[in-house]
């Protein structure tokens, strides 16, 4: 079977109305951030940490100095903007946006691509309930009033649910008490998991740990009943999944972290970001400790330079990454991420 190559003037003629479309909704984003006062950035592609996500794989690269600068050192295609974000919030920069190019090694399906752009805003002094108010304003102000994908549709003129991951589980996993199987420290006690979930009738697999577990149990019951109607924010992550986002204070079990989901799409990741740089130095340290046992040593270590200015102090506030493809995607009615990708990857 023969497939018509992505250059070809056929190939472009049938993207051309979600491309159309997506170069509305990026001129849309940039008016909406730019009318709350935030300031459009941009920040290195090629970094020495790519992101401290254990799951994602990184593109390597190296840099050789050919003219004399520097010294070789291995570098990385960012797998986000983060980072580099924050470190400009440091400096004083914020409220700030990017839409980053960034890429993660090995992702390609109708919802994926390895290479892909990523819309991240942070505004200092906005806790995480003020950030999902812009956040839906945002998706109204750029989207139309409903938006579909593989069946699902979703009203974006309804409030947009607002669930915590304790009452998702307890909803949808029959009654399951999630943060019990989280200890006061924030640990997750796979014991815990694993005996009440075959107590629900879901017998854990043979090595299945606390956080292997969370995820079946996440991708097989709660998220295929969210964000269907309307737009679900799935609030209140377990402290073992924290990732860069602050503990609750009135449940330490509990970080306080939302995602976003639409017509069945998970489409944002938020933090109510961390300042304590004692207690992030120490989530990068169990990070790649992890990411060197899972995949044979395989990765990088912390980000010094982006520990350094959390030391130099960072403001308070919320930031969210916004996966802007799959937004490109819900806004043009289009069926896969390559619809909206001038030149797709292939394969």
């Amino acid at each position: 079977m023969t497939t018509t190559p992505t250059w070809h003037p056929e190939s472009l003629a049938a993207r051309l109305p979600f491309l159309r479309r997506r170069a509305e909704l990026t001129a849309a984003t940039r008016a909406f951030f730019q009318g709350r006062g935030y300031q459009e950035v941009e920040t290195p592609c090629l970094v020495p940490v790519p992101g401290m996500e254990v799951h994602l794989h990184a593109f390597r690269s190296e840099y050789l100095p050919h003219l004399g600068v520097g010294a070789r050192r291995t570098l990385w295609l960012r797998t986000s903007p983060e980072l580099a974000l924050k470190r400009l919030l440091v400096a004083g920069a914020g409220p700030v946006f990017e839409l980053a190019r960034v890429w993660r090694n090995g992702e390609a399906s109708p919802r994926h691509a390895p290479e892909f752009t990523m819309l991240e805003w942070y505004r200092p002094g906005l806790g995480l309930d003020g950030l999902m108010e812009e956040t839906e304003a945002y998706l109204r102000a750029v989207c139309p009033p409903a938006v579909s994908h593989a069946g699902v549709t979703t009203d974006l003129t309804r409030r947009f649910e607002r669930l915590t991951m304790a009452e998702a589980f307890s909803r949808w996993c029959d009654g399951l008490d999630l943060l019990a199987t989280v200890t006061p420290e924030g640990q997750g006690d796979a014991g815990a998991l694993r005996a009440a979930a075959a107590a629900i009738g879901i017998p854990p697999r043979e090595g299945e740990g606390w956080e292997d577990l969370f995820f079946r149990l996440l991708l097989e019951r709660v998220e295929p009943r969210i964000g269907r109607d309307r737009a679900t924010f799935l609030t209140h992550w377990p402290a073992p999944q924290a990732a860069l986002a602050r503990r609750d204070p009135a449940e330490p079990r509990a970080a306080l972290r939302f995602e976003l989901f639409a017509a069945g799409i998970e489409l944002a990741n938020a933090f109510d970001e961390l300042t304590d740089p004692a207690e992030q130095r120490a989530r990068f340290a169990a990070d790649a400790a992890e990411r060197r046992a899972r995949y044979g040593g395989e990765g990088w270590e912390v980000d010094e330079e982006f520990l350094s200015a959390l030391e130099h102090g960072m403001p308070e506030g919320s930031g969210i990454a916004l996966g802007f493809d799959r937004l490109a995607m819900l806004a043009a009615g289009a069926r896969s991420i390559s619809d909206v990708l001038w030149l797709p990857f292939v394969p």
